[in-house]
C-alpha cells in the first residue's frame, strides 16, 4: 500500500474473487481440487451443458486459476495454484454457518 488511496496492492485479489464470483465457477475449482479434469467430466459432474462449462473454463484460465494440458484428444484442466482451493472450501464453509 503505497498510494494515496491505499488499496492498490489489492488489484490482484479483486481480479481472483471477481473470477470465482460465478457459483458454477466456485463448483469447477471444487471439482478441480480433487484432481484435474476434462471438460466431460465436469459437465457429468455439474450437470451443465458443455458450452456452459467451457465458457467458464475460459474466465478461471484467463484469470490464471487452472491451466489445460493436452491429454490426447481432450484439454485436462487443473488448479494452477492449490490456495485457490482453499479459499473456495472456506468461502463455502462460511456461507453455510448462516444458514
Amino acid at each position: 500500500m503505497t498510494s494515496a488511496t491505499g488499496y492498490e496492492g489489492f488489484d490482484g485479489a479483486s481480479e481472483l474473487l471477481r473470477a470465482l464470483s460465478a457459483p458454477i465457477r466456485l463448483a469447477i475449482v471444487s471439482e478441480l481440487a480433487g484432481g484435474e479434469r476434462c471438460v466431460h467430466e465436469l459437465v457429468e459432474k455439474l450437470g451443465a451443458a458443455q458450452p456452459l462449462v467451457s465458457q467458464h473454463l475460459r474466465v478461471l484460465r484467463g484469470a490464471g486459476v487452472v491451466r489445460g494440458s493436452r491429454r490426447g484428444r481432450e484439454i485436462a484442466y487443473s488448479l494452477v495454484d492449490e490456495h485457490v482451493a482453499h479459499i473456495v472450501a472456506d468461502a463455502v464453509s462460511h456461507a453455510g454457518e448462516g444458514s
